[in-house]
């Protein structure tokens, strides 16, 4: 019999990242991707999407990845989920009134260091300003390098009940937390790290606009606009002042009914129906050009 995962991730909140200069990466946020500031606690900054949830908390340090935010049923019980935890050697702690918006949340470290959260509802948290760029709809996904992405993906359907969505070979794998197609990635890499977060856009109209915002802020685009095949989202790729690769998508694949194993049809789909597979060899993507030589992390 098929154990039940300790904690099973739903939606994906939000991340953290530390940065040497919060406010630049403060002004790139507001003005480029239109997220808006909700407070500040000391040297931490929380913002916001248009939706009034919290989408990413900013912390001085070096530019890194600090953790990764899971919404869970509201039905679980955390100190249940906290002694579990524990049995299982990650290394839980419980946390009351961490961030706004969230009155609880149980972290945990997975077996590679990774950071994450569990949080259980959330209160609206609107920005004090008026939200500009071009106002994400929310933080669709995060991807996270790793020396053994077939030992993470069966780590996190074992133990917090993700589902593989896709594989590119044996070296980046997709998985998805409820019917997206993906919310958290595993790329072959040496060591663990992130390789690159994604926010979803409004929908195709705002792809131009996206591109046009990011060539008036002096930021180029090294991927896109590309259909891609694992998910079928349509996606631009740029760097962000700290460096890291983030995505802008849309049209992402979804799986609304898990019994069917089949991802809701599309006329761009090569498969008839499309269900998860294992994609091999080029080209991968139904069109647009390969990533440029900046963007290393998709070289090809």
């Amino acid at each position: 019999m098929t154990q039940a995962p300790i904690a099973r991730f739903t939606r994906l909140r939000h991340a953290t990242f530390t940065s040497p200069d919060p406010e630049r990466l403060l002004d790139y946020y507001r003005g480029v991707i239109g997220l808006g500031l909700v407070g500040r606690d000391g040297g931490r900054l929380f913002l916001a999407n248009d939706s009034e949830q919290l989408s990413l908390v900013i912390e001085p340090g070096d530019a890194e990845l600090k953790s990764i935010a899971f919404e869970i049923s509201p039905d679980a019980q955390l100190e249940s989920l906290g002694a579990a935890l524990k049995q299982a050697d990650l290394r839980p702690e419980l946390h009351s009134d961490p961030l706004p918006g969230v009155s609880r949340l149980l972290s945990f470290s997975d077996p590679e260091g990774t950071r994450f959260e569990l949080i259980q509802g959330w209160t609206p948290t609107p920005a004090q300003e008026r939200i500009g760029g071009f106002a994400v709809a929310k933080l669709g996904h995060v991807a996270l390098r790793t020396p053994d992405p077939k030992a993470a993906s069966e780590f996190y359907a074992s133990v917090m009940g993700l589902r593989v969505s896709d594989w590119i070979e044996d070296r980046f794998v997709f998985m998805r937390s409820g019917f997206e197609h993906h919310t958290l990635n595993f790329a072959r890499a040496p060591v663990r790290g992130l390789h690159h977060f994604a926010f979803e856009l409004r929908g195709p109209d705002h792809m131009h606009r996206a591109c046009d915002h990011l060539a008036r802020h002096k930021l180029p685009v090294l991927w896109g606009p590309v259909r891609h095949g694992p998910g079928h989202n349509t996606a631009i790729y740029h760097r962000n002042p700290d460096g890291h690769l983030v995505e802008l998508f849309c049209d992402l694949d979804r799986m609304t009914d898990e019994a069917l194993g089949y991802f809701d049809p599309r006329p761009w789909h090569r498969d008839r129906p499309q269900r998860p597979k294992v994609w091999v060899g080029l080209p991968r993507d139904v069109w647009g050009m390969p990533p440029s030589p900046e963007c290393t992390e998709f070289a090809r």
